[in-house]
């Protein structure tokens, strides 16, 4: 599993006491799984598990395109209840059935770096594209 979220505790600034906070992830934050994922897929021969950040079908499925074996859904299970696996499920078989894929197992790691057309977009030699494609006026 590549990016288990710790939970941290805090401190509150009143009383002075450490205790344990949860925040719960967004969906941003399965960038660093999916950059590490895709980057690893081809040298790792054991399964490889994301966590943090898939709240949407969306999230999973770009999880499962750079190389996850699975996905883990904790902090949209806490947020909405477990009855929201039914409704990634949808999204996920829902993309997949508009594209032609048969299974996860066809389109797993078919975007990782091994193979995308330009390998450098998973480097950092990147760095310099990505920051000169933000636009504040989108933000």
């Amino acid at each position: 599993m590549l990016f288990n979220r710790l939970y941290q505790p805090d401190i509150d600034l009143d009383t002075l006491e450490v205790r344990p906070q949860l925040q719960l992830s967004t969906s941003a934050e399965s960038r660093l799984s999916l950059h590490w994922i895709g980057v690893l897929r081809e040298f790792v021969r054991g399964s490889l598990a994301a966590s943090s950040g898939v709240h949407t079908g969306a999230d999973a499925l770009k999880l499962l395109l750079a190389g996850a074996d699975v996905v883990m859904a904790t902090s949209a299970l806490l947020r909405h209840g477990p009855e929201h696996l039914r409704e990634l499920r949808r999204e996920v078989v829902t993309w997949m059935d508009e594209r032609d894929y048969d299974s996860v197992r066809q389109l797993r790691g078919s975007v990782s770096r091994a193979n995308v057309p330009d390998p450098d977009v998973y480097d950092r030699a990147n760095y310099f594209q990505v920051i000169h494609s933000w636009n504040s006026a989108r933000h």
